[in-house]
């Protein structure tokens, strides 16, 4: 007989809001022309307190200051008082740890930039675009779009508040941290950080990775993987090694410290080679009495050595505040181990018990069926009572000992210990029966040993991946549903992506656009268990739902546990209970989705860079010192990396002597002997800003003027570039007589004098413009193909053509604006990304859905209101590519 077809209801789809929270509306790019909310950059001042570098005379006054502190702490007329000139006397006799620049930078300068919104992503906006519905207005919602114009983004951002969106943003963490707190005001919002920043210095080479091949070898940028997506990240250069990276990590983590609430914690994860620096530095930052615990985890089984193996790696936890610093404890489960804990004794159901056999002990004969487990504990406590408390059990008395009293109510409370069987006869003594099923559970401590287990092998998809339970284990520590956590070393986006999970509120920041790219595809892919809420309308903020369930063995398996205790029974009371935070009830009738998220970059006014005559002459210097390095940079690399390992070398590289907007000039030649196009001419550079795009403005100003200078080439060099300034550089040799290539820049330049380079840096990369073809589908609806992407030769001004499956990534807007990038599908052609979804949503699609999320062709779609759509794709590199088409060009 068939067997019959098991029927499967469709899974409802749904994220988590938070409408209780928001947050202050950001401009989007498009209006940064507009954009004239200039902010100046802020000093941060150290306490010179902390300055272990003072003269004979500083070190003098403060002796004679500590002195004086001394006296008013034995004089003090109150204990206030006394804690004060305590406090302060700390402060300066603390010790402290000395490296090399650390007196010269009593201060330090950020620059204040706004943050714009780039893209807006929504996993349940794509999901209703493949059903083909929910259009327009109605589809906007679906990602948190406000629709503000461009009036009110230009007038009211940074004055507005909107609600709440998880945000992903690309810029150097000094950076984003300042413009969170200068820009937003978020000092003291953030309940948790987690940082897992660089662990010290290793490699020789800039970091510039890539998604690439199947095969990784460690080490080697032309082995990245993309099935998994792992890139060799976290090449750590810098100028004067160690010294340069307590200085970088000093900087961060004071910002951090501001951002904080007081209940707040922050977790830094660093490797044995380093810990014991980075805790005397967040000793300074965080002060050692905010120091809670060092975490040991482990990540590895170990390997052979010649000393001892090095299995894992750390985790700092300090508070902001350790007096009122926020912790929900978290249990695991505990096996009894026979003879150990509360598994030392058996009683048996006839009555009697004895201790574990040796036997049991061994597994060689197992406990009888029906015998209970138990530790015999204490019942006195110190302190005697006023009267004796003789206590009668089976045929004999019992004292409690000398100056001691029985911890039991006498006599009610002993007496229902002994009918609930709980009394244990020692020699000459009873005791009170612990057993194990009491409370079956274990307080976690601060040596992780079960971190190797996993999603840390299984489910990797970065080089320097955080082990999901490590972030997930910090993050229900030390937060509530609703909380915000913040994560200014993205990576693979592993602490978002645990945010997301339990429906914390995140934003996320990498310098890199690589990892910020795998989080994006990560996080867009993903699904979770839905947990009920306790007040929907109050979303996670609300709290879980948490109850008491067993399973046929009668084990606790629910979130709720009762904690049977010597008190509880002997008062007749009903057990304490404890909220095991990681278990909240699911609901199996929802898959769950990431809720809407923007992605944002540091992007400077227009007034800052474009015009400088209109800014002060500080404006000038900054942008003057910004060129001056990467003219260095270009005199020390020499080169530009292009595709099939190609390059331009470089020679002569200087700044121009007369120029009005152009960064450096150079003499270029060819390394291959058959490229002779460039060898032995000058060529032109012009450097985008250090924290934003290149404006079309930038390039037809340096064109006109490279060729009117008779330069053979020009060079766009930036860490981004806008859309229009991208198609005038395509066009540059038709329009401005003068060919030119963009050339992205790796952003580990942004950390300027810290950063050290080296000749054989692969600091810059050349790409082109992806190719798309628009063509029309059944009911007046069109579709979109990435044919491929071209990426470019400076030295021939051919083009190496890939197709379209061989990119990591590549996004549509079926009604682009001009101003926002709204991810109406996303599509990953390497990889098989949308495989969760599509198992959990299978009854809701056909294959060919699917299909279209993992190739070169979109799902048909309507135009939209503004006629136009907007393609972007995600190069090996990590850059972003956009090309927009006009939908009344497409014949129907």
């Amino acid at each position: 007989m068939a067997r019959k077809k098991k029927i499967v209801s469709p899974r409802e789809t749904n994220s988590y809001k938070y409408p209780e929270a928001s947050v202050l509306m950001r401009p989007e790019v498009g209006t940064q022309a507009q954009f004239r909310k200039k902010k100046d950059p802020v000093k941060y001042h150290y306490d010179a307190s902390l300055d272990p570098t003072m003269s004979w005379d500083e070190g003098h006054k403060a002796r004679e200051e500590g002195e004086t502190l001394i006296d008013r702490i034995l004089q003090a007329e109150s204990i206030e008082e006394a804690k004060a000139a305590a406090t302060k006397l700390k402060a300066i006799s603390a010790p402290f740890l000395k490296w090399a620049g650390k007196a010269e930078q009593a201060e330090f300068e950020v620059p204040t930039l706004p943050l714009f919104i780039h893209e807006r992503l929504s996993t349940q906006a794509i999901i209703e675009t493949l059903r083909g519905h929910k259009k327009g207005p109605e589809q906007l919602s679906l990602f948190a779009d406000p629709q503000h114009s461009i009036a009110e983004q230009v007038l009211k951002a940074y004055e507005h508040r909107d609600k709440w969106v998880n945000r992903m943003i690309l810029g150097d963490s000094l950076v984003v941290m300042n413009s969170l707190l200068h820009y937003e005001g978020m000092g003291g919002q953030v309940q948790m950080i987690y940082m897992d920043p660089p662990y010290g210095v290793k490699f020789g080479s800039n970091f510039q990775p890539f998604v690439r091949k199947r095969d990784v070898k460690h080490n080697d940028d032309d082995h990245m993987t993309y099935e998994p997506e792992m890139v060799q990240a976290y090449r750590d250069t810098w100028e004067l090694g160690l010294h340069s990276w307590l200085t970088y990590m000093r900087d961060r983590l004071f910002l951090a410290r501001n951002l904080l609430r007081d209940s707040g914690s922050i977790f830094l994860q660093i490797n044995d080679e380093n810990v014991h620096h980075v805790r005397e530095v967040m000793d300074e930052i965080f002060g050692s009495e905010n120091f809670v615990s060092q975490i040991p985890f482990q990540t590895t089984s170990g390997f052979e050595t010649t000393t001892l193996a090095t299995l894992g790696d750390y985790l700092l936890w300090y508070a902001r505040d350790k007096s009122v610093v926020k912790v929900r404890k978290q249990f695991q489960r505990q096996l009894p181990v026979l003879g150990e804990g509360n598994a030392r004794w058996v009683l048996l159901a006839d009555g009697t018990y004895r201790g574990v056999s040796v036997k049991e002990r061994r597994g060689e004969s197992p406990v009888p069926e029906g015998a209970r487990l138990y530790k015999p504990g204490d019942m006195q406590s110190q302190g005697a009572a006023k009267d004796p408390q003789p206590f009668q059990y089976r045929e004999k008395t019992y004292l409690p000992g000398g100056n001691s009293h029985w911890k039991a109510h006498y006599p009610d409370g002993m007496q229902r210990l002994a009918d609930a069987d709980r009394i244990h006869i020692a020699k000459n003594s009873i005791q009170y029966r612990r057993f194990h099923e009491d409370f079956p559970f274990q307080g976690i401590g601060n040596i992780w040993t079960d971190t190797i287990t996993g999603s840390f092998t299984a489910d990797k998809i970065y080089v320097v991946q955080t082990n999901l339970k490590i972030a997930e284990r910090c993050l229900l520590m030390t937060t509530d549903p609703g909380d915000l956590i913040l994560d200014p070393t993205c990576g693979s986006g592993t602490t978002a992506y645990v945010a997301e999970q339990w429906g914390r509120r995140w934003i996320t920041n990498d310098v890199s656009r690589v990892p910020l790219a795998l989080a994006r595809q990560r996080l867009l892919t993903a699904t979770f268990n839905y947990y009920e809420l306790k007040d929907e309308t109050m979303g996670p903020a609300g709290g879980f739902v948490y109850r008491r369930k067993q399973n046929k063995k009668g084990e606790e398996i629910g979130g709720i546990v009762p904690h049977i205790t010597l008190k509880s029974i002997a008062n007749n009371e009903p057990p304490a209970e404890e909220v095991l935070v990681d278990r909240p009830e699911k609901s199996n009738q929802i898959t769950r989705v990431t809720g809407p998220f923007v992605f944002e970059a540091t992007i400077p006014t227009p007034m800052d860079w474009e015009t400088p005559e209109d800014a002060g002459g500080e404006i000038r210097e900054d942008a003057a010192t910004f060129g001056d390095r990467m003219v260095e940079v270009l005199r020390k690399v020499k080169t530009i990396h292009i595709s099939g390992n190609r390059k331009v070398m470089l020679k002569n590289v200087r700044i121009p002597a007369k120029t009005l907007s152009l960064s450096a000039e150079a003499i270029a030649s060819a390394e291959d002997n058959k490229e002779k196009e460039l060898s032995g001419k000058p060529v032109a550079f012009v450097f985008g800003p250090e924290n934003g795009a290149a404006s079309e403005r930038l390039v037809y100003e340096a064109a006109f003027e490279a060729h009117g200078k008779s330069y053979a080439h020009l060079f766009v060099v930036g860490f981004g570039i806008e859309p229009n300034a991208r198609i005038l550089v395509e066009k540059c040799r038709e329009v401005m007589g003068i060919p030119a290539t963009y050339v992205e820049a790796t952003r580990d330049l942004m950390m300027g004098d810290l950063l050290k380079n080296m000749r054989s840096s692969q600091v810059f990369s050349v790409c082109g413009l992806p190719e798309v073809e628009i063509v029309t589908a059944k009911d007046n609806k069109f579709q979109v193909k990435l044919l491929g992407l071209d990426v470019f030769d400076p030295m021939t001004m051919h083009s190496d053509a890939r197709p379209g499956d061989d990119v990591p990534a590549w996004f549509l807007d079926t009604d682009y604006n001009g101003r926002v990038f709204h991810v109406c599908q996303a599509f990953f052609p390497r990889t098989r990304a949308w495989g969760n979804l599509k198992k959990a949503l299978k009854t809701d699609y056909t294959i060919d859905v699917w299909d279209h999320l993992s190739g070169t062709t979109s799902a048909p779609f309507e135009g939209g209101e503004s006629g136009k759509i907007a393609v972007k794709v995600i190069d090996d590199r990590g850059n972003e590519l956009l090309v927009v088409k006009d939908l009344s060009e497409v014949t129907i």
